[in-house]
């Protein structure tokens, strides 16, 4: 597609402000042009070749857990927790508070339409970098910078998503401490000493919605990225869609466990803990007619306020540090710059030749 045809396409999209829901909700047999992907030259791992971690939170064996944690964030980056604190009845609302949001009339998402990142902490839009990816993605999404006025959020959403963002974070934290831990630190290290918490108590959350799609093989629903985060807590519904790409070589299925939350480790830990973490690559297919539209909601742990602009974060205690110190705006800068390309932002920073 030439260049200017798709730019007016890109646009024409855009200033409709309904999303892919809207495209859906139209009527849409075929996948526009500027949703199309190529092939993606990795394969499907074969059932049951690799298994995502469960990590039972109410084990009492401290040690066992953190060694549980530490096996997880080493190997594949990703896994489960159960026994997490966090009320089922809460995961559900949440999930169904999101749901209503984004199937609701085209007029009452549209007020909360903005590409403008600082124009509001509640915002909403599809493919936060749509003129810069390659390829659109088949999804959209409500941000929340938390905490948020009540009357900026979306009435569906006033009630379950800011209780479940604080129970989130308290979570954030227990599992920050086990890190810690499993990197032979103090407890409270990667929350205080190394800073992955500074500014007080923001969450960033993006609420997702992938509508289904009429030719699912033509597109994706996200493209492969890792998160610009220290640390990402995930609740998904049944649906399922998400994988992992393991080894560089297979994706592997995250399937929805009920009650679990799924976590994995951000760019920023990758780069604190000198890659003895690993932020690894995931994506979610397109949802075919038959599945239904998938739902789900991420938080992203990392500093928020002035923190994101006055603190510099780089290797731990390193020897040979492989990335250089960097603040978590321009970090966050390169990556919304560079979009969702295929390629992770860890490469820029690095000091490795």
């Amino acid at each position: 597609m030439a260049g200017s045809d798709r730019l007016s396409q890109l646009k024409a999209f855009d200033n409709t402000k309904a999303g892919v829901k809207g495209l859906v909700d139209a009527g849409i047999t075929a996948v526009p042009p500027i949703f199309h992907h190529p092939p993606d030259p990795h394969a499907a791992a074969p059932a049951g070749a690799v298994t995502i971690p469960v990590v039972d939170l109410a084990h009492d064996d401290r040690a066992g857990l953190v060694a549980q944690v530490r096996a997880a964030a080493e190997s594949i980056g990703f896994f489960h927790v159960v026994n997490h604190g966090v009320p089922g009845e809460l995961l559900d609302e949440t999930l169904a508070s999101v749901r209503r949001f984004h199937e609701a009339p085209a007029e009452a998402r549209r007020p909360y339409y903005t590409r403008d990142p600082s124009a509001r902490r509640v915002r909403y839009q599809s493919n936060f970098d749509l003129f810069q990816s390659p390829a659109a993605n088949w999804r959209d999404t409500l941000y929340l910078e938390l905490p948020a006025v009540a009357e900026e959020i979306p009435p569906p959403c006033r009630a379950a998503v800011p209780e479940y963002a604080r129970q989130a974070r308290e979570l954030g934290r227990r599992l920050l401490g086990l890190l810690s831990e499993a990197l032979d630190l103090d407890a409270g290290y990667l929350e205080k000493d190394a800073g992955c918490l500074d500014g007080g108590e923001g969450v960033a959350m993006t609420c997702h919605y992938y509508p289904p799609c009429p030719e699912p093989e033509k597109t994706l629903g996200t493209t492969r990225h890792s998160d610009p985060s220290f640390l990402t807590v995930l609740l998904q519904d049944g649906v399922g869609g998400l994988q992992v790409l393991v080894g560089g070589s297979s994706w592997v299925d995250v399937p929805p466990l009920p009650g679990a939350l799924v976590v994995n480790v951000g760019d920023l830990l990758q780069l604190v803990s000198n890659d003895r973490f690993r932020s690894v690559e995931h994506r979610v297919v397109a949802m075919s007619p038959a599945a239904g539209a998938r739902v789900s909601v991420a938080c992203f742990f990392r500093p928020t306020g002035d923190a994101v602009s006055t603190r510099t974060y780089g290797p731990i205690a390193a020897t040979t540090p492989r990335y250089r110190s960097v603040t978590v705006a321009e970090f966050l800068g390169y990556y919304r710059d560079k979009g969702l390309d295929g390629r992770s932002a860890l490469g820029h920073f690095s000091l490795q030749l």
